[in-house]
């Protein structure tokens, strides 16, 4: 008996900048429920920040931290995320919530989504309990001004930042 299950092919998209461990919590969780997986940065950011890396250099990241992983790719679009998805050929998006704060925008984000292309579904997951405070901005945050991120990234993203607050 062969399964006629069509492939799920899910994107979640953001900054990556950097990408932390509840980032790598959230893929890790979308594969078990996705067989593919598309993490996609963000060339435009829908909030203004100041960014430590480049498009370049986070999908590089990205790509190091998943290389043993062939169901992971990652790359950047620029755009709506709706096009990037449906060019991609996702119907599937995945976004991370830390926490009851984050629940309003998401949801505004996955209506105007839906309006946009009705065949999408956007997927909520959260991370595990002791990495739901986590945010890329606020580990940029505190490694800029000189604390210790290194129990919030891989070690291969703790050199990138070290490298790149050194330069």
């Amino acid at each position: 008996m062969t399964s006629s299950r069509k492939k799920v092919l899910a994107v979640y998209p953001g900054s990556f900048d950097p990408v932390t461990l509840g980032h790598e919590d959230i893929a890790r969780r979308t594969l078990r429920l996705a067989d593919r997986l598309l993490l996609a940065v963000a060339e435009t950011a829908t909030h203004s920040k100041s960014h430590m890396f480049s498009v370049e250099e986070r999908v590089d990241l990205l790509r190091e931290v998943y290389r043993d992983d062939e169901r992971v790719e990652c790359v950047s679009f620029s755009g709506l995320l709706m096009d990037f998805a449906r060019d991609s050929g996702a119907h599937c998006i995945i976004r991370g919530l830390r926490a009851v704060s984050d629940f309003e925008y998401e949801m505004q984000m996955a209506q105007m989504n839906r309006e946009l292309w009705p065949e999408v579904e956007t997927v909520f997951l959260t991370p595990d309990a002791p990495l739901s405070f986590l945010s890329a901005s606020l580990v940029r945050e505190v490694a800029t001004l000189g604390g210790d991120v290194s129990s919030f990234v891989s070690p291969l993203v703790m050199n990138a930042m070290k490298e790149k607050l050194l330069a």
